[in-house]
């Protein structure tokens, strides 16, 4: 194994904290979510099919997870310029942020190998955590599929 593959979180365990920058390049840190239930998820690149589906979907559902008490972030290693882009061109409301060494996601468990058009690559392993008020996991979902994801999450909240 890779030495920059990390291990996946587990319920129960305080989730890594962070500060990154906004499409507007505004810093978003975990801890402006304290008191507060977070879905934070993963993705691998602005604008592809399977993110630009995931994250519609977010949107779609945004107003139905925030009246359960959840907020939703995205993260992927895409420069503020392409987060900006992706954000404006499909009307997402809920922040992406950008993290271009993918030091979050190797914190998060969300960088590994996996399997691109028959080759392995390393690179953002599509995944979900979400964290309680306290900052603790809750749940944790890797190598999800981008089409239905967010109605599974939403499935497993009891949203």
């Amino acid at each position: 194994m890779s030495p920059t593959l990390t291990t996946k979180l587990q319920p129960g365990t305080p989730a890594p904290d962070f500060t990154l920058r906004d499409a507007q390049g505004r810093e978003t840190s975990l801890a402006d979510y304290r008191g507060k239930n977070v879905i934070v998820y993963f993705y691998p690149k602005a604008a592809t099919p399977g993110c630009t589906t995931e994250a519609c979907d977010f949107r779609d559902s945004l107003a139905s997870l925030q009246g359960k008490g959840y907020e939703v972030v995205g993260i992927s290693p895409d420069a503020q310029e392409a987060l900006a882009g992706f954000s404006g061109d499909f009307s997402l409301t809920f922040p992406l942020l950008s993290d271009p060494d993918h030091t979050i996601a190797l914190a998060y468990g969300a960088w590994g190998e996996k399997l691109v058009n028959g080759e392995i690559h390393e690179g953002i392993v599509r995944s979900t955590v979400v964290v309680d008020p306290a900052g603790n996991v809750t749940l944790a979902q890797y190598q999800v599929q981008a089409d239905g994801h967010v109605a599974r999450l939403k499935e497993a909240l009891g949203v």
